[in-house]
């Protein structure tokens, strides 16, 4: 079936007998048991909920897995990740990486034992895998700086070296890339972005074709208690039904945009891969990201992606924040860089905002 079907369709699971379109929403926190030892299949909601797993059904069958799990935020599904290692073990990461994600692995994962290379993915990384490497942690499209890592080629690493590979699919969502077909374990989503795609609610998925694996995060998740409630699972299924449409249409004016871009003299780089609604540029000084970020209108100068409002974002002072000056401007990642998540406005709209912005800042 094709993405787009299932995307308006969702899974195949149905739990009443109404003939609703739209998925109910259990607002039950539990459920009755029809005798001793016996079990609906739903029994507290911390472990399932028919509105929920019916969300993880559907992100399943959007990436090629057979299993999906439902988190309370992005950052909750990446915690649970971690947890399948232990003290000691060791994993290679994009160097290019979400603040958050960086901020848990240096501040929460190494204080519990667990060890961190960070490498440009996009090239080799055989030379940082140790006899202490459990897995590898990829962003691709990297988040700011838009670098692509090619999956397959990785996988082949991490199956020469019994390793997990894990992909962030977040920016590019299934509708455009599908990791698990490529080779890897696990593939993450912060459901915040694409898929709820409305800047309404928080959520986090992780997907995987291994039935071991998949017990092994669901028992992890059940036992911390990072699970998403109903009406939230409600809300990302609602989000998906206009996946394939937004994704097509957010593409369109990103590429658009980045055309434009690339063309004023007060932009000095352009971040685009060709894929997606995400770009990130930097201009010619600090001063002049501070004017463009406060001199944008129907543009929202405010951290998250992927919704259908356009949002700008100054990577330096929020998304990446916690990571240590010196490896922020390495990376690229400095007071010059914004991030554009290009929403569903008017393609021209937004390109007048943007010039209307930089306007003010040439005169500055």
């Amino acid at each position: 079936m094709n993405i787009s079907t299932i995307c308006v369709h969702g899974c195949d699971k149905r739990y009443d007998t109404t003939g609703a379109i739209s998925v109910p929403i259990f607002a039950s926190s539990t459920f009755a048991h029809p005798g001793v030892g016996q079990s609906t299949g739903f029994d507290y909601s911390r472990s399932l909920n028919p509105t929920c797993e019916y969300l993880e059904h559907t992100v399943a069958a959007l990436e090629g897995g057979s299993h999906g799990i439902a988190f309370s935020s992005g950052m909750a599904a990446i915690s649970v990740l971690m947890e399948l290692f232990s003290p000691g073990d060791h994993i290679v990461a994009s160097d290019d990486l979400y603040g958050g994600s960086y901020r848990l692995f240096s501040q929460i994962s190494q204080k519990n034992g667990l060890k961190f290379s960070y490498a440009n993915t996009a090239e080799e990384i055989s030379k940082l895998i140790t006899p202490a490497t459990k897995a590898i942690f990829l962003e691709t499209p990297t988040n700011p700086m838009m670098r692509i890592t090619n999956i397959a080629d990785v996988a082949e690493v991490k199956r020469k070296h019994n390793l997990l590979l894990i992909v962030d699919n977040t920016f590019l969502t299934p509708y455009l890339q599908r990791p698990l077909e490529l080779g890897a374990d696990i593939v993450l989503h912060s459901g915040t972005k694409y898929l709820g795609g409305h800047n309404d609610t928080l959520a986090g998925l992780l997907v995987t074709s291994d039935s071991a694996l998949n017990e092994k995060l669901r028992f992890i998740a059940k036992t911390i208690g990072a699970c998403l409630s109903p009406f939230d699972s409600f809300l990302i299924i609602r989000g998906i039904k206009t996946l394939a449409i937004r994704m097509e249409r957010q593409q369109e004016s990103a590429r658009t945009i980045a055309k434009w871009l690339g063309e004023q003299s007060e932009v000095t780089a352009v971040h685009y891969p060709g894929l997606g609604g995400m770009i990130s540029f930097s201009v010619k000084s600090e001063q002049v990201a501070v004017k463009v970020l406060e001199g944008v209108k129907v543009i929202k100068y405010a951290e998250s992606l992927g919704g259908t409002e356009s949002l700008i974002t100054y990577p330096t002072l929020q998304t990446h924040a916690d990571i240590p000056e010196s490896e922020r401007i390495a990376r690229g990642i400095d007071a010059r860089l914004l991030r554009l998540s290009v929403g569903l406005e008017d393609a021209g709209d937004l390109i007048e905002d943007l010039k209307a912005a930089m306007s003010t800042a040439i005169f500055f």
